[in-house]
């Protein structure tokens, strides 16, 4: 017994040749199409279509959606690996494609067949963009606290409430919108939330763009729903199991999350390492200096764990070990956004008056992680989930 886990053969990592060659193809497309659009589309707040486009003909866009559907196949841990290279250039494209494939995934696992062959295939084209809308003024966190309201009639849905937070919110085609069919029960306030697949056209309203600390290129909206009428087949599995739906959602994409923050580890990592071979002071490279050797020594123990935490909890989603996964994703999340944050922070002091400018790209990677460490999940409400979960799953006691 290797508390919390049966055996030491469940710290494996299932990376392969397959991976090892995603990842270098990633890289190129992030280093041809993003790289020289990150300064101008962060201070203009969007992506250029070439590199939408190019993604497209790559197939991101539907990288784990199954072969019949017009998707790749691609497994859990090729999202990791796409989501860390292209991070690594620009955050904020990686969070496009994020919520895209949690949009996707909602409507693989719990849509109908029919709901699947209309929808799927342009998700996995990218001709349609996806978006996921859960938060909402006075339920973050606290998913069961959302307020939005679906009432049945005859043969539809028609839905009322409002929407605040929503990644790619004003551009996508497609949302995933989870709202009341039913008054919470004060004994399992998660009961009578259901989840919806809606078109745009449909009625969904952009309120405004909300303007954050990071992912500036990012679309962040609010969105107000007001008598949209839902067929009933766009509903994705039960009536009512929605706030299970949403969390399964969140722990889907929480490990994808902290592949991001992998990425810009590894980007300021490099930058820390350039710098200190190139910048000299006192005749002699800063590199020579202990100070210096120290940042580099830790920053790289905080790269490689988080890696390896990172692509561990992976793989046990990938085998399907959802009660080791559920407390690793969050150990994963808080931990390599985190030691992200530290990564950077050493980069930028190595740099001295350098490290504060624009032109590093330093002090971006860092308001990127500000939301990285906010968005699926918030890195405090991770750690008591970790807890509660290990004492759940493998003591069988609730706390809390």
């Amino acid at each position: 017994m290797v508390f919390p886990l049966k055996s030491l053969d469940q710290i494996q990592i299932g990376i392969t040749e397959d991976h090892e060659l995603l990842r270098q193809s990633v890289r190129e497309f992030s280093e041809k199409f993003l790289l020289p659009n990150v300064d101008k589309g962060e201070k203009e707040k969007d992506f250029p279509e070439e590199a939408k486009k190019q993604a497209a003909d790559m197939g991101l866009f539907g990288l784990d959606i199954p072969s019949e559907y017009g998707g790749q196949g691609a497994d859990y841990l090729s999202l990791l690996v796409t989501s860390e290279e292209i991070s690594r250039i620009w955050t904020s494209f990686s969070t496009l494609l994020l919520v895209h494939w949690m949009l996707g995934r909602a409507v693989l696992k719990y849509g109908s067949e029919e709901v699947k062959r209309k929808y799927l295939p342009e998700i996995a084209s990218g001709k349609k963009l996806g978006g996921f809308a859960n938060t909402e003024p006075e339920a973050g966190s606290d998913v069961a606290g959302i307020k939005s309201v679906a009432k049945k009639v005859n043969d539809h849905y028609v839905l009322n409430g409002r929407k605040i937070f929503i990644t790619n919110g004003d551009i996508a085609d497609y949302l995933i919108i989870t709202a009341r069919t039913s008054p919470p029960d004060p004994k399992a306030r998660w009961k009578g939330i259901s989840m919806f697949l809606v078109e745009r056209d449909w009625g969904i309203k952009t309120m405004s763009r909300i303007e954050t600390t990071g992912l500036r290129a990012s679309h962040t909206a609010e969105i107000v729903l007001e008598d949209v009428s839902v067929p009933s087949e766009n509903l994705l599995g039960e009536e009512g199991m929605g706030f299970k739906y949403a969390v399964e959602s969140f722990d889907y994409a929480r490990t994808i999350v902290s592949a991001q923050a992998v990425g810009i580890a590894q980007s300021a990592f490099e930058k820390l390492v350039e710098y200190s071979l190139q910048r000299k002071a006192f005749e002699r490279p800063i590199a020579d200096f202990q100070m210096v050797q120290q940042k580099v020594s830790e920053s790289l123990s905080d790269l490689m764990t988080s890696r390896l935490l990172t692509y561990w909890a992976g793989t046990l989603y990938q085998k399907e070990m959802m009660d080791e996964y559920i407390v690793a994703a969050s150990l994963a999340k808080f931990h390599s956004t985190e030691a992200a944050e530290r990564v950077v922070l050493r980069a930028m002091t190595a740099f001295g008056g350098y490290g504060v400018t624009v032109s590093t790209g330093l002090e971006r990677l860092l308001r990127d992680l500000q939301i990285l460490k906010t968005y699926e999940g918030t890195n405090d409400i991770q750690r008591i989930s970790a807890a509660r979960q290990l004492f759940y799953r493998f003591k069988g006691v609730k706390v809390g």
